[in-house]
């Protein structure tokens, strides 16, 4: 049976939010993500918009951590690592074929810049190096 421990995914979940926030803040990376994704920021998005948005943003942050966790444990039953190096490992390669790659495909046929795949890219990343972090640290 795999083990997850929830309350690393429930960190896991925030930590993500956490890496968005800061990631896309103006003075970080947002300026140029706005411009180069077309984004233009709604002031006229309603409170409920938003609390959709960021509910459903948070529920996928949850998907993610769980699935990274489950991965995980499964990987630290195959390679008798410590839990924490299985973790931060697998989160690597499950980001480098199911994220990184697709997004580059999707990029390309989508004629996105390569900088907005790069940016949007190297944000999942540490995205889930952080999940990775935060669960392989708390283990099972």
């Amino acid at each position: 049976m795999v083990e997850v421990n929830y309350w690393a995914v429930f960190l896991a979940a925030i930590s993500s939010m956490i890496v968005g926030s800061i990631w896309y803040l103006p003075g970080v990376f947002g300026k140029p993500w706005m411009k180069l994704a077309h984004v233009k920021m709604d002031k006229n998005m309603s409170k409920s918009q938003m609390v959709m948005m960021y509910l459903l943003t948070f529920v996928g942050s949850l998907i993610t951590a769980y699935i990274l966790a489950h991965m995980a444990f499964l990987s630290n039953q195959f390679f008798k690592n410590s839990f924490f190096q299985d973790t931060l490992s697998t989160a690597f390669w499950l980001w480098l074929g199911f994220t990184a790659v697709r997004l580059m495909v999707h990029d390309l046929f989508e004629g996105r810049r390569k900088m907005l795949t790069v940016l949007n890219t190297m944000h999942e990343l540490v995205t889930v190096m952080v999940m990775a972090f935060i669960i392989g640290l708390m283990g099972v």
